[in-house]
């Protein structure tokens, strides 16, 4: 056999164990994130014992967000921050699904200076999705952003109309940036896509009041005359 078939026989063997690898991981993974749901102290130590026999990105996706489930938000996001980063991180699109669930994370740990940096670097390798858009523009709302929350609630609603949350999000930043009609309307949308969400029942008596007291505003002139 030449030097040139031996090369590409080796190639071969190499790309197929390394697709049996990924495969094995990606299984394995799916396994243990599963039993975070079960019990996530359990799935915790399954990781840990997956990473002293190699220490693979799915190990380590794995126990971070174990950890997330464990209460322990803000180390787990620094983790998957650390994995989206590694030489081993693996594609631009597995990269995007750790820095999200990183995003998430800090929001869970109640840090969303450290949630927007997150979600914008995501966006960075992932633009253009809803979700991202809608956990961003969260990040916003707690840091009272409203103008930016609004600017992306506005991208993701015209990648998807109809958006439940969008909607409800984007009523929040509008009513405080005194937007109100449109306001109104974003959480009439929100009511039509999701009529029993509570949250949505709750924003449109905040704007209902706000606009009730604007109207009072207008015409307390004419009363006092």
């Amino acid at each position: 056999m030449s030097l040139l078939a031996l090369a590409t026989a080796s190639l071969f063997l190499s790309q197929s164990a390394t697709a049996r690898l990924d495969t094995r991981e990606a299984e394995r993974l799916e396994a243990c994130v599963a039993k975070i749901e079960v019990d996530a102290e359990e799935a915790y130590e399954d990781g840990l014992a997956w990473t002293y026999q190699g220490n693979r990105p799915g190990a380590r996706q794995c126990t971070a967000l174990a950890l997330i489930a464990l209460g322990r938000a803000d180390e787990g996001a620094a983790r998957l921050e650390n994995l989206a980063n590694a030489v081993d991180g693996g594609t631009l699109e597995q990269r995007a699904e750790y820095l999200t669930q990183a995003g998430n994370a800090w929001l869970q740990a109640g840090a969303p200076e450290a949630a927007e940096l997150t979600l914008t670097n995501a966006l960075k390798l992932k633009p253009n999705v809803p979700d991202l858009l809608i956990d961003r523009a969260s990040a916003y709302l707690l840091q009272e952003k409203w103008a930016e929350a609004e600017a992306d609630l506005d991208k993701a609603i015209s990648l998807q109309p109809g958006h439940a949350t969008a909607h409800q999000f984007r009523a929040e930043a509008r009513l405080n940036l005194d937007k109100l009609d449109p306001a109104m309307a974003d959480v009439e949308a929100a009511m039509a896509a999701d009529p029993e969400n509570v949250d949505t029942l709750v924003l449109r008596g905040r704007v209902r009041e706000a606009k009730r007291l604007s109207e009072v505003q207008i015409l307390s002139p004419e009363i006092i005359d």
